[in-house]
């Protein structure tokens, strides 16, 4: 095991994390944030409780657990797993939000973790309804009739930019995962081969995915070029990326500093107005200054993933630290910043001067990267 110096500053940031995912538990399941995103999230809740569900805690695990029923409750007679469930605070309107691909690929995979974790299977025989419809929906998001999902501009946890459509690496990595975990491992196969291999649609560009890409006009293409850090490193987690394309995608994140001065930006390079791959609607969110939010700004529950993928490569003294620059990283206050700005990494700041603190994700991710350094061993 790594030897983790007792109250380091990762051991400090590791006691604050738990302390965060206590404020964000309530009886309906985790609230992304506290205060602030006072809502079930698919995406944020199912990846705080990779964290959480590492914790020898009872109202921790019954927090997973109600997240994984409210989502459930509120799915969609079509099958969708919801992006946000608002129905539980008074004097405010309640609604559920739709209009997500990878709310419902993080409820499966946090169903199956549920059931691995905590060695009970009652909650998944429960949900295997709820779970079969969600595949089911997903089933229906690949238009071409291959294996690989399509999505809509804004349909996943970017859900304000960049502008990617049709096949994006975090949705493959993510889909990839499930194949196996449902046990259609010829399907994900056959997934692996066209985003690694397929000359006309493949996303690995010989030195990390692409971030979308979809349909070919002659010498027309329809891509992205940056680098989608959270897709690249699912891709490495959960082996959708060979040995080989696992450590290129280290080697880039390294050279360009993508993990600088914390880990890590969200995107790289920053998307300036006026390129080719700017629209007019990044104007209406705090991605419109570069390395703020989500262009180029840092987002410490990445960070963690790219701690996860560290490990899983062996790499421990290189895990071990960036999990001390993470904790660097969360204890800026306000404590585990929403984001942190992508050039000085001081936590960020909205157009409209607030500072947003207390991220769930951000904690759970935290305490994941910290047990995986641990372990030495990729946990999730």
């Amino acid at each position: 095991m790594i030897p983790i110096k007792k109250e380091g500053i990762t051991e400090i940031a590791y006691k604050k994390a738990i302390e965060v995912l206590k404020k964000c538990s309530t009886k309906n399941g985790f609230y992304a944030a506290y205060p602030g995103y006072d809502m079930v999230f698919g995406r944020d809740s199912m990846i705080i409780s990779l964290g959480a569900s590492l914790l020898k805690d009872k109202k921790l695990k019954e927090t997973f657990k109600n997240s994984l029923i409210t989502l459930a409750k509120n799915q969609s007679k079509k099958g969708q797993i919801p992006n946000a469930v608002d129905r539980f605070i008074k004097g405010r309107k309640h609604h559920v939000d739709f209009k997500s691909v990878d709310s419902s690929l993080w409820f499966i995979i946090g169903s199956y973790i549920y059931k691995q974790r905590y060695k009970e299977a009652s909650l998944f025989k429960k949900h295997k309804n709820a779970i079969k419809k969600a595949i089911t929906w997903l089933e229906y998001r690949d238009f071409g009739e291959d294996i690989t999902l399509e999505q809509l501009p804004t349909t996943d946890w970017q859900d304000a930019f960049p502008h990617k459509y049709g096949h994006t690496i975090n949705t493959q990595a993510l889909y990839y995962k499930i194949l196996n975990l449902i046990g259609k491992k010829s399907l994900a196969e056959k997934l692996k081969i066209i985003v690694n291999e397929d000359k006309d649609d493949k996303l690995w560009q010989g030195e990390f995915y692409l971030p979308w890409r979809w349909k070919n006009h002659g010498k027309y293409k329809e891509f992205g070029e940056w680098f989608d850090s959270l897709g690249n490193l699912l891709a490495i987690i959960y082996d959708l990326a060979n040995k080989e394309q696992a450590e290129k995608i280290i080697n880039y994140i390294k050279n360009k500093r993508v993990d600088k001065p914390f880990p890590v930006k969200a995107i790289y390079p920053a998307i300036k107005r006026g390129s080719k791959y700017w629209e007019d609607y990044f104007n209406d969110c705090d991605a419109r200054t570069p390395y703020h939010y989500l262009n180029a700004g840092i987002w410490t529950y990445i960070g963690g993933f790219y701690v996860l993928a560290l490990v899983k490569l062996k790499k421990f003294k290189e895990a071990e630290k960036q999990l001390e620059l993470l904790a660097k990283a969360n204890m800026q206050k306000p404590f585990f910043s929403e984001w942190l700005n992508g050039k000085t990494g001081k936590p960020g700041v909205s157009a409209s001067g607030s500072k947003e603190g207390n991220q769930g994700w951000n904690a759970g991710m935290y305490i994941a990267a910290y047990e995986s350094v641990k372990a030495k061993k990729c946990l999730v």
